[in-house]
């Protein structure tokens, strides 16, 4: 069966700048519409992007609400790559020739939800 995904970024603005831009993603109609929850290593985590006549165009990645443990994307294995917020959730656009990256975790983390979009 088909899942078509829509995903769209709303930020809103008050105080001194006042506003709410609003960006949409083209339409995905073969997203995988697939949520995974893995448990992290410490050291490098390598992330399969599904397929099986799926190509995700993006990954949502929410650590735990309570997380303490730094998380870094990481094209490979050994890059410096980018330290994520502890909890907020991170959106990657995806190009589709994606298949893998990295997660580098500084300690065993539990409950880090993937969603394939």
């Amino acid at each position: 069966m088909a899942v078509t995904a829509t995903r769209s970024t709303t930020v809103v603005f008050s105080g001194d700048v006042v506003g709410t831009p609003t960006h949409d993603a083209a339409d995905n109609a073969a997203s995988a519409g697939a949520v995974e929850v893995k448990t992290l290593a410490s050291g490098a985590n390598t992330i399969t992007v599904p397929a099986g006549g799926t190509v995700p165009t993006a990954v949502t990645i929410i650590p735990p609400a309570s997380n303490a443990i730094q998380l870094t994307l990481q094209g490979i294995a050994g890059d410096t790559g980018i330290a994520l917020h502890l909890t907020d959730p991170t959106v990657i656009a995806l190009s589709s020739s994606v298949t893998t990256f990295v997660i580098n975790a500084a300690n065993t983390c539990t409950g880090v939800r993937f969603i394939w979009s």
